[in-house]
């Protein structure tokens, strides 16, 4: 003998649940904020790669004196682009002994520039230690 049930019976688990106006309230505000945090994370993607870059490289460098380092420094950048990058030298101990700043305006896409750096003391090498467009 099998029983055929027709549903629930009536009124002993409440009655069935419906979307209510807040449900889709809800739904509608997630679907907002994953909307503008997809926009966003496009526009900062965007803007990460159309940034303009900057990259150097220090091709030579000679330690003159105690007091003094001549650096060759190549840096590819855009056409119009102005760049500033900061050569250091550092002694034996890898302490810094010199800094600096070299402002980059020649036009061209890869410059080649020599810097003189003053050192406190007798300096063993020079790096490039940044470079970014202005």
């Amino acid at each position: 003998m099998t029983a055929v049930r027709e549903g629930l019976p009536e009124g002993r688990y409440g009655r069935p649940r419906t979307p209510d106006r807040s449900d889709r309230k809800l739904r509608v505000a997630a679907w907002v904020t994953g909307a503008l945090a997809v926009v966003a994370l496009g526009l900062y993607g965007w803007s990460y790669m159309s940034g303009s870059s900057v990259n150097a490289d220090v091709l030579t460098f000679k330690v003159v004196s105690a007091s003094q380092v001549n650096a060759t420094i190549q840096v590819y950048k855009g056409a119009d682009q102005t760049a500033v990058c900061t050569v250091v030298s550092e002694d034996v101990d890898k302490d810094e002994v010199g800094r600096k700043d070299v402002t980059v305006t020649q036009h061209g896409t890869t410059v080649v520039t020599g810097v003189t750096i003053r050192t406190t003391a007798r300096a063993t090498d020079a790096e490039l230690l940044s470079c970014t467009a202005r």
